[in-house]
């Protein structure tokens, strides 16, 4: 996975690299520990908080189980999602 690679190369990207200097003291590793699941869920807002229309932040962060999208998607939903996938990918090849 390499995530500090790819923190660099989004930067480049950006436009900002980071110095020689910035990653010896340790900028990158900091960034991606701020930016972890882990931190970003244990985050009180992340617990607690709401959006304006009333959804609750802790909406946005799942277990990350195995299956456990079904928790949260309807048959509705899970429905349209295959429609949808089966038509983005109908040139693929793939058979669904």
């Amino acid at each position: 996975m390499e995530p500090d690679l790819h923190l660099k190369k989004l930067a480049e990207f950006l436009g900002c690299p980071f110095s020689p200097e910035e990653e010896a003291s340790g900028l990158v590793d900091g960034i991606l520990k701020l930016c972890s699941f882990d931190t970003l869920s244990n985050l009180e807002v992340n617990k607690t908080g709401k959006l304006p229309s009333g959804e609750e932040n802790k909406a946005f962060f799942r277990r990350g189980e195995i299956g456990d999208w079904k928790d949260y998607l309807t048959c509705e939903m899970i429905q349209e999602m295959d429609k949808i996938t089966e038509e983005k990918l109908r040139a693929s090849g793939l058979k669904f």
